[in-house]
């Protein structure tokens, strides 16, 4: 039986590329529904960059709006990176599908309250919804079996010095995700900048199919600020939530208690691991720090091309 989820997000380039990549194995991960909260752009932005996806690709998954800011404060955006879009690269048709009517929190609340099976949360975003879920249905902990989130990083943030841009968002709704009891996932900056494509293996995508060449040109504009930072290839966060989930075999971990500190001037948004001998707490979080490169990429390769292949038929269909 495939592994039901929910998908939380941004997108977001490396968002999309996460979604995708969850599609491409409907035996293995079944997805619910998909959440959007502001982060990489504002609300409207991302949430229609994630209708434009799916519509790209034929996937009529429904799609409810969340948090447009965070608990406190104001939303800062990700527009650097990701541009004015939130999604800048390739032109997308517009969506043919349109978000549900109720909101994330009351959505994820009545997938997670009828299922049968625990459901997996896959926050690839600022944590804002899944704050909000827990804290004002508390008893929903109990049927959500883990969360598989990107976001964080031990050594180095990428915002700042100590935070990365998931977590410095909304700090105050990640720390009550980190301190809720529920199994814990992070693909934090630790493992995903290992995570990256290079220059050749991008160009090659957009020698492939319709959904390949998509992706590549995501990576093409994506790419673009990564050298600006001084990385050679272009790091894949969000998809390592997922591939973590296809395959945990390909990754390296640590368990460990982490919290988010919320007070620091200089260190707000930081993930805080404790690696003493002797912790002051259990573990609450399996923190991925090591990746096989290639066989996520071939990984990453494979799944595209079923998308490839799938979108070929349909249009022969026509």
């Amino acid at each position: 039986m495939p592994t039901p989820i929910i998908i939380d997000c941004d997108p977001g380039h490396d968002d999309a590329i996460a979604i995708l990549l969850a599609l491409a194995h409907p035996e293995q991960l079944e997805i619910r529904g998909i959440t959007t909260v502001g982060g990489n752009q504002i609300l409207d932005k991302i949430t229609d960059n994630a209708l434009k996806v799916l519509s790209f690709v034929n996937a009529d998954i429904p799609v409810a709006k969340g948090a447009a800011a965070p608990l406190l404060g104001k939303l800062v955006t990700g527009e650097q990176a990701h541009g004015e879009s939130g999604m800048d690269g390739p032109v997308l048709p517009a969506g043919r599908f349109k978000p549900v009517e109720q909101g994330a929190v009351e959505f994820m609340l009545e997938i997670i309250r009828s299922s049968e099976e625990k459901i997996t949360l896959v926050p690839t975003a600022p944590l804002t919804n899944i704050a909000l879920l827990i804290t004002a249905y508390p008893e929903v902990k109990e049927k959500i079996g883990k969360i598989s989130l990107m976001g964080g990083g031990l050594a180095y943030g990428n915002v700042t010095a100590a935070a990365e841009f998931n977590i410095y968002v909304d700090p105050e709704a990640a720390r009550i995700v980190f301190e809720s009891g529920i199994p814990i996932v992070m693909s934090g900056l630790d493992v995903t900048d290992k995570a990256a494509i290079f220059e050749e293996e991008i160009q090659e995508l957009k020698n492939r199919g319709p959904v390949s060449v998509m992706v590549g040109e995501l990576l093409d504009f994506y790419s673009v600020y990564g050298k600006k930072m001084g990385y050679v290839g272009s790091a894949l966060h969000d998809p390592c939530a997922i591939a973590w989930l296809l395959h945990p075999e390909l990754f390296e971990s640590e368990q460990l208690y982490v919290t988010v500190e919320t007070g620091g001037k200089l260190t707000r948004g930081m993930t805080v691991a404790d690696r003493r001998k002797r912790p002051g707490h259990a573990a609450n979080t399996e923190v991925l720090l090591g990746i096989d490169r290639e066989a996520f990429i071939r990984l990453l390769f494979d799944s595209l091309k079923r998308l490839d292949r799938e979108l070929e038929l349909a249009a022969g269909e026509k």
